[in-house]
């Protein structure tokens, strides 16, 4: 029996599946899987192109066409987005998404001094700066969070466990997974799995990926 694609997710963190429902477009396919989120005004379909410069708080704005480094999307809020859905437009193989899995980092570093670990998003949101955990225990299991970008240590444990997961990164062996043609369809556990684009090379600047949130899935 082929696993579908909750079951998938459920099991590995992440389902890819090539040329799927071509015929559909990245809201329905969305909209057929899961609860689409929309996490600001007018950004229900994100569309992700490289570019060589962009705003200075952005990843693209830091490290322009060179990889990304590994992150949960939207680590810095209190509750962020339970799933990412990346659809292809156009894509290349040697323009992949990478995959690690955050039950690793749990793993090494251990739980409790992942719940221990206190981080703050590197600016102010609303006037305040909450405090985070790098992992926090939610109904079926836990919810990692890990951005070593916009998110930056706020105690002692969380000074130490940031450490040991930027050392484990520089380490694990990544899957690889490449969206290369329009329909291939990526649908990550955002509170599990963390990613990162790799290095755009010269002639791929037209790569386009949409992306949606969800929320849940069906």
């Amino acid at each position: 029996m082929v696993p579908s694609i909750k079951d998938q997710i459920a099991t590995c963190g992440y389902a890819f599946v090539q040329d799927y429902r071509p015929e559909v477009d990245t809201l329905g396919v969305a909209t057929e899987l899961g609860v689409p989120l929309a996490p600001w005004e007018g950004g229900l379909i994100q569309k992700l192109v490289p570019r060589a410069s962009a705003a200075p708080n952005t990843y693209s704005g830091i490290y322009g066409l060179d990889r990304f480094p590994f992150h949960t999307d939207l680590a810095h809020w209190r509750q962020p987005p339970r799933y990412l859905l990346l659809r292809c437009i156009k894509g290349f193989l040697d323009v992949p998404t990478l995959l690690i899995d955050g039950q690793t980092i749990v793993d090494t570093v251990t739980l409790d001094v992942l719940t221990r670990a206190i981080v703050k998003p590197r600016r102010p949101q609303n006037g305040a700066v909450p405090l985070l955990r790098l992992c926090e225990q939610v109904d079926n299991g836990h919810r990692v969070r890990w951005d070593e970008v916009f998110l930056k240590p706020a105690s002692r444990v969380g000074e130490g466990a940031s450490q040991q997961i930027t050392t484990l990164l520089s380490e694990v062996d990544p899957r690889s997974i490449a969206l290369a043609n329009a329909g291939d369809t990526l649908l990550v556990d955002n509170w599990r799995m963390l990613h990162a684009r790799s290095r755009v090379f010269e002639g791929r600047e037209s790569r386009m990926i949409e992306r949606v949130y969800l929320e849940a899935l069906i």
